[in-house]
């Protein structure tokens, strides 16, 4: 159904608390008062939960047999449905005495219909600012999550964030003989969450960037223990990347780097909109799909920021009732110095096309060396 028309029945609906109409003597008469913001949660949801049915169908191999609203008196169609579902109906018996209770145009049913009018012209109903995302789901990676094991505190890791940063912070509020507890299922994770009323969840975001150059480093351009082989030789191959055998080969100069790094974003853009045969990796994922997975298990309390780290972990550790107010080791990406040497606008660019959805909806700003 037409979503304005929709909400607007439901507005007189509500007004009047006449839900049918049998008898159009006993049709009461009221007008709805249009609140943007109000129509605008009513679309998001109702949009919502058709894309949440269609998604249903698609994966489950169904089709859907769809009904305009205007023609749910129509016997034919409805009898259509009938036999869709199997049946064999009759169009007269469809016959209903129910009757529309608003057939009047929007304008008489509208209290303040000019300023609707306005509003409404302010919608995009091209949806012309949407980025398409085709980047994979990604589920809960619950056996990557860290607790303390003498205070009520999960960490949620984000690949190639700080993770070893803030293990050894909780190591450090933990106290020496104390070991974090990981290696969670969701059956063990769950009891855990029983078991610690009061507990406190957290995540940290890192800059696109950074986080990017962190991957590349440790993963494509390093060659040891960790790194990704398979992925590196198909760079190489078809995707033009111009890498040494070995990271410390004196030959691979930072403009080298530079320019193989760039190479790694355009990529990483390719990649996550589904246009490589590479998988979409949890180490270069971005960071928005990584907390729509964890959604799908808990979210975390604190979304925290890495720049925020040194105030914002002793204040976690307050809160827990913790003596002691560890600050987080002030080692810094081991991969910083290295990204200060070669940032630009023009890796800023290529990073932002890479994660739009990241830079809208945590408000990143392009990278500064300095913070």
């Amino acid at each position: 159904r037409n979503p304005l028309d929709s909400y607007i029945s439901l507005k007189i609906a509500r007004a009047t608390d006449q839900w049918k109409l049998t008898n159009v003597k006993n049709r009461k008469e009221a007008q709805a008062h249009f609140d943007l913001h109000e129509f605008e949660r009513h679309l998001g949801k109702t949009q919502s939960f058709q894309l949440e049915i269609m998604r249903a169908l698609q994966v489950t191999g169904q089709s859907a047999f769809y009904i305009g609203y205007d023609d749910l008196h129509d016997t034919e169609i409805l009898s259509g449905l009938a036999r869709w579902l199997g049946a064999d109906a009759d169009p007269d018996g469809f016959q209903a005495n129910l009757k529309p209770q608003n057939p009047q145009p929007l304008s008489d049913k509208v209290a303040n219909f000019g300023q609707m009018d306005a509003a409404l012209r302010t919608l995009d109903r091209f949806d012309l600012t949407r980025t398409p995302n085709f980047e994979p789901r990604r589920g809960p990676v619950v056996p990557s999550y860290v607790a303390c094991s003498r205070y009520p505190l999960l960490y949620l890791p984000i690949r190639s964030g700080p993770e070893d940063k803030i293990k050894t912070w909780m190591s450090t509020l933990d106290g020496e003989g104390s070991d974090l507890l990981g290696d969670f299922n969701q059956k063990s994770l769950r009891g855990w969450l029983q078991d610690n009323p009061g507990h406190q969840r957290f995540t940290v975001l890192r800059h696109p960037l950074a986080r990017a150059h962190s991957t590349f480093c440790d993963k494509i351009l390093n060659t040891g223990r960790g790194s990704y082989a398979k992925i590196r030789q198909q760079l190489i191959r078809f995707h033009g990347l111009d890498l040494p055998d070995e990271p410390n080969d004196p030959a691979y100069d930072t403009r080298a780097h530079k320019t193989a790094f760039a190479g790694f974003l355009t990529f990483l853009r390719s990649n996550l909109n589904g246009q490589t045969s590479i998988r979409a990796d949890a180490h270069w994922a971005s960071q928005v799909a990584c907390l729509q997975g964890m959604s799908e298990f808990c979210l975390p309390d604190f979304v925290l920021r890495e720049t925020e780290l040194p105030t914002a972990l002793p204040q976690m550790a307050n809160r827990l009732g913790a003596p002691a107010l560890p600050a987080p080791h002030d080692e810094s990406d081991p991969n910083a110095d290295r990204l200060a040497q070669i940032h630009d606008r023009h890796l800023d660019k290529l990073c932002r096309d890479a994660y739009p959805r990241d830079y809208m909806m945590f408000g990143f700003s392009d990278y500064d060396p300095a913070v």
